[in-house]
């Protein structure tokens, strides 16, 4: 089947897709400009075509790079010309299978056309070295390595001591927004828990806006929304909120009351970026506590 050339919006159909005018045509010609290049460096062996005596284009031409993506030859071209005012993630999808493109390449395909990728492929797990060792360098300060949807993929064992092992916790548990939903212990030891969750679930709603259609994101709010009732009542509020840092007072059973700040250091600009958070103590007394739990654990 093959996807045909949809009518060209109108002036206020292109304003729904959101951005300024001048912003869109910017896009556009990015779009247009990427596509030609990713095109020309295709050869025709590569997607099983001949190359035939009489070609003079570089790579493939554009009527076979709409066939080979069933997409309709107007529509293609419209894309290539800068004229196509929206691209929907199906023609963006199977264009950029038939262009080969690697998943950087593919992510920068989708931003241009400012279309959330569908098919985006579950994040890779295993933390990058150089992160690990920043999180195991912050002792005695508790950290972690969060992803954009607060999954815990790394902790060391400040954090451990303060707030529990996630590595004894089953994988789709480890992500704060499930733990201050449903763990006991954060339900507990988190003094701020109700402020906690209220302002973190406003920043998944702010991250989550430009990730709708990835089903990582959407896999993690269906869970959430399905065990707890309170977590979709405060969904349902629509508050927004950006990521700032902030004082948070905790009740440890063995050292007693630590006040912690959240400090974000972003490993990368790109979203879904992963980030070192740490939990730096607030006064004198939270730093002598956490040193006295990082002697316990060496004791």
């Amino acid at each position: 089947m093959t996807i045909a050339a949809p009518e060209q919006p109108r002036e206020q159909d292109e304003e729904r897709h959101g951005g300024r005018p001048g912003e869109r045509h910017i896009r556009r010609r990015e779009l247009a400009a990427f596509l030609r290049s990713r095109r020309e460096r295709v050869t025709p062996e590569q997607v099983g075509l001949p190359r035939g005596p009489r070609r003079r284009t570089p790579g493939l031409r554009r009527e076979e790079v709409a066939h080979l993506s069933a997409v309709g030859v107007t529509w293609y071209t419209w894309i290539e010309q800068a004229r196509a005012t929206h691209v929907s993630a199906q023609v963006l999808d199977a264009v950029a299978r038939t262009l080969l493109m690697d998943p950087t390449e593919r992510a920068h395909l989708f931003a241009l056309a400012g279309t959330a990728d569908p098919r985006t492929e579950a994040e890779c797990t295993l933390a990058p070295k150089s992160a690990l060792k920043i999180v195991e360098r912050l002792a005695p300060y508790p950290a972690t390595l969060q992803n954009a949807r607060y999954d815990i993929l790394a902790a060391n064992r400040p954090f451990a001591q303060v707030f529990g092992d996630p590595a004894e916790l089953h994988p789709a548990e480890r992500n704060c927004l499930w733990l201050l939903t449903t763990s006991e212990r954060w339900m507990r030891d988190c003094l701020d828990r109700d402020e906690m969750l209220r302002d973190l679930i406003a920043k998944y709603r702010a991250g989550m806006a430009e990730h709708m259609a990835e089903p990582a994101w959407k896999e993690r709010l269906n869970g959430l929304l399905e065990v707890s009732e309170e977590f979709r009542g405060l969904w349902e509020r629509h508050e927004v909120a950006p990521t700032t840092p902030h004082v948070k007072r905790y009740l440890h059973p063995v050292v007693g009351l630590i006040r912690l700040e959240h400090r974000n250091m972003w490993l990368a600009p790109q979203a879904p970026a992963h980030r070192v958070v740490a939990y730096v103590p607030a006064d004198e007394d939270s730093e002598e506590r956490l040193e006295r739990l990082a002697e316990l654990s060496h004791g």
